[in-house]
């Protein structure tokens, strides 16, 4: 028989992981519904994009700042709040009948998820003892992975099904279950409140300077690089950049520890995580609207379609994991980011005729890939620093993933763009498949630059190794 507090430390951690799921399944929950989003509100492939790029800038920003908050204000408080943000996000992003209604909710409903992914982990490392606590994590950052594996899948489902703005009206009941099943239930804060101010100043200029520079990012190549609104913008950026470490190297308890990236462990393994954000969220934003456009899948289809990268990405990260275990983290993020090369060369080659078979063959690689990279990216992370300082790591290798997301997404975009508009419309489907090609010879860029760096790490771990 279940004892009472086994009872509801369960029913608690059912609501945290369900919570999180929700932020990590609207992550890729978007992609699918791009096509009908744009077409419902009557906009250009360049504005419709901002509705993914939103969030995912929000969530960069701010995972580090909510974490730094929740240390000081309890990872209970953190959560509740987070929830309740969320919800209400998402109520205003199902009704927004606007771009800018609908951008302005997107990028609130990531800040919420930055709140999200900070603070179930805390609660859930805090609420199960050591000899259960592995176990406890891992269950959770499983459903964290489900959650953005799944998310294609369903938004098709749901889009075919109902509408696209079920893709947000949904996560209105199911973070209210959410809440129920944590009230009342959530492990008080363990650990002291970290002492000290705040540093305001250093989150002040870190939310500034970060939307500056992808600002320069997306809008460079429309405004002209040399352009004075681009180059205005850059001195933005750089300017509030340089202001930030003059004031963290002048803190007692800097919001960011600069020195981290001085370690080469730490360097490559925060180089890997953003590398492979990068490449999905530049190659999740144009899938769809390939199976869309040029083969006119509905959107279950397209979902379906999308099925063997999700589901190969979940069968494997267990093999990732054993991998680390037995022969070390960076050998099997070199054969993820092959497995992703080798996606990105497939793909490089699709057409409006290409055999569905090459398709799924393209799409699953990308999936092993996937799985092959995420989870030992944050893993060597986290390995490469003392253990006092797992926090710090864990929030700034988060925040490189989701801001190498954000830049990937924005370059994809200016090159799909432009690539595409000058390549005309002979034959019909021209324009579409050089502007797809383009992208995907980029990310085959970035997968052999960091497979240069880890097998260049790798070289450099094993000559430093004793006889």
């Amino acid at each position: 028989m279940i004892q009472p507090a086994e009872r509801s430390r369960r029913l608690a951690m059912a609501g945290i992981a369900m919570a999180s799921f929700l932020g990590c399944i609207d992550f890729t929950i978007v992609n699918t519904a791009i096509p009908h989003i744009q077409a419902d509100l009557g906009l250009g492939i360049e504005q419709v994009q901002w509705v993914i790029t939103a969030f995912v800038m929000a969530l960069s920003s701010c995972t580090i700042v909510v974490g730094l908050w929740a240390d000081r204000h309890g990872m209970r408080r953190a959560m509740r709040v987070s929830m309740v943000v969320f919800g209400l996000a998402s109520l205003g992003a199902g009704l927004s009948t606007g771009l800018t209604a609908l951008v302005g909710w997107r990028l609130l409903q990531g800040m919420a998820t930055a709140g999200l992914y900070t603070a179930s982990a805390g609660l859930v490392a805090s609420m199960f003892p050591d000899n259960r606590r592995g176990k406890a994590l891992g269950l959770l950052f499983s459903v964290n992975g489900l959650g953005l594996a799944l998310g294609p899948v369903v938004g098709g489902l749901l889009v075919e099904l109902l509408d696209w703005r079920w893709i947000f009206l949904l996560n209105v009941p199911l973070i209210g279950a959410s809440l129920a099943l944590c009230a009342g239930r959530l492990a008080a804060d363990s650990r002291p409140p970290v002492a000290g101010r705040f540093d305001w100043p250093a989150a002040a200029l870190l939310l500034a300077a970060l939307p500056c520079w992808l600002g320069v990012v997306i809008h460079g190549a429309d405004w002209g690089w040399a352009s004075r609104h681009t180059l205005g913008l850059l001195a933005a950026a750089l300017g509030l950049s340089g202001a930030l470490v003059v004031v963290e190297r002048r803190t007692a308890a800097p919001l960011l520890r600069i020195a981290l990236f001085m370690q080469p462990r730490f360097l490559v393994a925060a180089g890997a995580t953003a590398a492979l954000a990068f490449f999905y969220c530049a190659a999740f934003f144009l899938m769809p609207l390939y199976l869309g456009e040029l083969r006119l899948l509905d959107s279950a289809s397209t979902g379906w379609l999308l099925l063997p990268t999700t589901a190969s990405m979940a069968l494997a990260s267990p093999w990732a994991g054993r991998g680390c275990d037995r022969v070390g983290c960076g050998p099997v993020m070199l054969a993820g980011f092959t497995a992703l090369l080798a996606s990105a060369l497939m793909q490089s080659a699709f057409t409006a005729s290409t055999s569905w078979l090459w398709v799924v063959a393209a799409f699953a690689c990308m999936g092993v890939g996937w799985g092959s990279v995420l989870g030992p990216s944050i893993t060597a992370a986290l390995s490469a620093l003392p253990r006092d300082l797992s926090g710090m790591a864990l929030g700034m290798a988060t925040t490189l993933h989701n801001l190498g997301g954000a830049v990937g997404l924005a370059l994809a975009t200016a090159l799909y763009t432009g690539v595409s508009a000058r390549a005309g419309t002979t034959p019909p489907d021209g324009a579409f498949v050089a502007g797809y090609q383009a992208v995907m010879l980029l990310l085959a860029a970035v997968c052999l630059a960091a497979i240069a760096m880890l097998a260049l790490s790798e070289r450099h771990r094993w000559s430093r190794r004793p006889a």
